[in-house]
């Protein structure tokens, strides 16, 4: 069973608030991580197409004997594949690369607005929706603007908004946006990738004072705020220590040693001008 708890979504959806990430992990690799993941406990794995891993986690899920319904897989459209057409294409070569019938969480992996095209590949998403081959729809680094136009001119508002958030970039105004619509909050680069964020004096004094690791005070943190996390790596030790952050909490003076730790900073492109395709 999942060690981790779940939140509901906009639509009724459970989802568990912490999942495995894939993202860098190379698809020769990813059969093997996954499969550790799964047997730490976790059943919520996060893949993207532009991680050329979804066939290695399709791999790891096939290969696990666990029933579909146990698990949450998540996706994502890549930049140049958005568009109407292209849109329900990419999505398909994406199920048949995990060997999937449908997937439960869909997401468009930047808003792109230089192309200017997310509304129109989002109605692709509506479809798939309705089709049944994803059981949620959301984005993946949109903006508060990016979320309003999206909601304005579409039918279904994102179940969830995937975006860089950890201890030193803290995301209030997107996570009070989020909030203010239903969407859930989740965070990639969780553990700000360890850059310097993992050393920081509050962080391991909290962590000697639990007994944890750094990385475990900063997964905790998540889970208090109502983020859903995703941690990810392909060491055996920290998958299985990552999901162990359940049987402690912080308190208050905890919380905001670690609120103190918001630099505004960026460890990612900013999703206003990133126009990678």
């Amino acid at each position: 069973m999942s060690k981790a708890p779940s939140i509901t979504l906009n639509n009724g959806v459970a989802m568990p608030q912490l999942g495995f990430g894939v993202w860098q992990v190379p698809d020769d690799e990813a059969a093997k991580a996954v499969g550790t993941a799964l047997d730490a406990g976790y059943r919520s794995i996060d893949t993207a197409a532009i991680y050329e891993n979804e066939k290695g986690t399709g791999q790891a899920i096939a290969a696990s004997d666990l029933p579909r319904e146990e698990l949450f897989v998540t996706t994502k459209l890549w930049n140049s594949e958005q568009g109407y057409d292209a849109t329900l294409r990419a999505f398909d070569a994406s199920l048949g690369r995990l060997g999937l019938e449908y997937v439960d969480l869909y997401l468009i992996h930047w808003p792109l607005p230089s192309k200017d095209v997310y509304v129109e590949t989002y109605k692709a998403f509506e479809k798939i929706l309705a089709d049944g081959r994803a059981r949620a729809i959301g984005v993946s680094n949109f903006l508060p603007e990016h979320l309003e136009r999206l909601i304005g001119e579409t039918s279904i508002v994102p179940a969830v908004n995937q975006i860089e958030l950890h201890p030193h970039l803290q995301q209030a105004e997107s996570r009070a946006f989020h909030a203010r619509h239903g969407i859930a909050t989740e965070a990639w680069s969780p553990l700000g990738q360890g850059k310097g964020l993992l050393d920081s004096p509050a962080l391991v004094a909290i962590a000697r004072k639990y007994d944890r690791t750094p990385a475990q005070v900063v997964l905790r943190w998540h889970l208090q705020a109502g983020n859903v996390v995703i941690p990810k790596s392909v060491t055996p030790s920290r998958i299985r220590e990552n999901i162990d952050v359940f049987d402690f909490a912080l308190d208050a003076d905890d919380l905001a040693a670690v609120a103190a730790l918001d630099e505004g900073r960026r460890l990612g492109p900013d999703p206003a001008t990133y126009d990678v395709c």
